[in-house]
């Protein structure tokens, strides 16, 4: 249960608002890990307006956390999230001007995940539907239960699908499988999803949270400099320049050194 897996020996912290969970590695044993839950399970996870709003906020501050060096994204109750509250949606719909700004917030909270600093793995049990799958999506890795399904279901409701995570999209899986997720509104299986590269690894629901721990604990291990310097780049229109403030601050930081003497002194480095 990811209670019990992905959450020990973490410390919770407050987000100020119902449905976002924060847990923060506790520094013995540390091993770098902090993880968001998104807990409303009665509605199986979805997503309301307050939780897009402060899910910045929630990150910025888990950003500037010492011994943070990997996050989790995850859901309550055996699944990630069916989504944007439709119940909400349909109030927020009777006012084009408020329709604007949920759209705004959902876009505002996606970004701030994609630009989290450190490396971002969701970890998909269940349903991944619609807004869940855009933060999914956001993540840098998304790793998923046997049993998983995902969509992204605007199609279904006659909401037009805003370009940031339209793109993101198109980046992910290519145009076609875009279209096909954005036209069909149809949820695929886990397998199919990561054939589309949606998803990076399937496992047993069973297995899932050890691996995508594991994983997470590994990513913490590694240079901080390198893996903060691919995520620019990757992001970047022109990765040349996003590269450069790296490449100049790599040739004075204590990375490169330790990462050559622990290879030489055949020892995991200590970055």
């Amino acid at each position: 249960m990811t209670d019990q897996i992905l959450l020990a020996d973490r410390t919770e912290l407050p987000t100020g608002t119902t449905g976002l969970r924060l847990y923060a590695p506790d520094p013995d044993p540390a091993d770098g890990v902090a993880v968001l839950l998104l807990d409303r399970p009665e509605r199986r996870n979805a997503v309301t307006l307050e939780m897009w709003r402060r899910l910045p906020a929630v990150l910025a501050r888990l950003a500037d956390r010492p011994g943070v060096r990997a996050l989790l994204l995850t859901g309550a109750a055996g699944t990630f999230s069916a989504g944007a509250d439709i119940a909400e949606l349909s109030t927020v719909y009777a006012d084009p001007a408020a329709a604007d700004a949920y759209h705004a917030q959902n876009v505002a909270a996606e970004e701030a995940l994609a630009g989290f600093p450190h490396p971002t793995l969701a970890v998909l049990h269940g349903s991944c539907v619609g807004g869940g799958c855009q933060l999914a999506a956001a993540c840098d890795l998304r790793f998923g239960a046997e049993d998983a399904r995902l969509g992204i279901t605007p199609a279904k409701l006659g909401v037009v699908y805003p370009a940031v995570p339209t793109a993101r999209l198109a980046r992910l899986v290519g145009p076609a499988r875009a279209k096909y997720l954005l036209f069909s509104g149809e949820l695929v299986p886990a397998r199919r999803a990561e054939l589309f590269g949606l998803l990076d690894e399937v496992h047993p629901a069973d297995e899932l949270d050890a691996r995508a721990l594991e994983f997470a604990r590994l990513l913490a291990r590694r240079s901080p400099q390198t893996i903060g310097a691919a995520k620019a780049a990757l992001a970047a229109e022109d990765p040349a320049a996003a590269l450069a403030p790296w490449e100049r601050r790599s040739r004075e930081a204590p990375d490169v050194r330790e990462g050559l003497a622990a290879f030489l002194e055949r020892r995991e480095p200590r970055f």
